[in-house]
């Protein structure tokens, strides 16, 4: 057999497993959203790194207390990090700067939160940051605010 031949076999594969990977990525997309509750959520992984650095493109989801955030390129059906909506509290929003605004989504703000671990930056548009603020105030009867 020409060597043409296995060549064109072997590009053959590479886009049959591209297109594959593309239709399970869509599948997963359709997965996590068939409850609703999810938006274009990007999380900074590194915040102690220089600005516009350690952005990751994903996906929040609203599951009862937590907030989810999966990354938006893996086929994984769980979520990367989770955040308890009782030791996350919203500190303030502010217009992505330098780098961030070409690599988050366009149209979002970055969103400064405070955990007990430290800093969560998040991304999200300002109608999702609404809907966010509004989760995040909307605690059970009797918790304890000063947290």
């Amino acid at each position: 057999m020409p060597l043409w031949l296995d060549l064109l076999d072997a590009v053959g594969l590479v886009v049959l497993l591209v297109l594959l990977y593309g239709f399970l990525l869509v599948v997963r997309r359709r997965v996590l959203s068939r409850n609703g509750g999810t938006f274009e959520l990007s999380h900074r992984t590194r915040p102690d790194e220089e600005p516009g650095r350690g952005w990751l493109l994903g996906l929040g989801r609203y599951s009862g207390e937590e907030l989810e955030w999966f990354r938006i390129f893996t086929l994984s059906p769980r979520p990367k990090r989770s955040w308890d909506r009782a030791w996350l509290s919203y500190v303030g929003a502010r217009q992505p700067e330098g780098l961030e605004r070409t690599v988050l989504y366009p149209d979002h703000l970055v969103v400064d939160c405070e955990s007990p671990h430290g800093v969560v930056e998040l991304a999200m548009s300002r109608e999702s940051l609404t809907g966010f603020q509004a989760w995040l105030e909307a605690r059970p009867p009797g918790t304890d605010w000063s947290r």
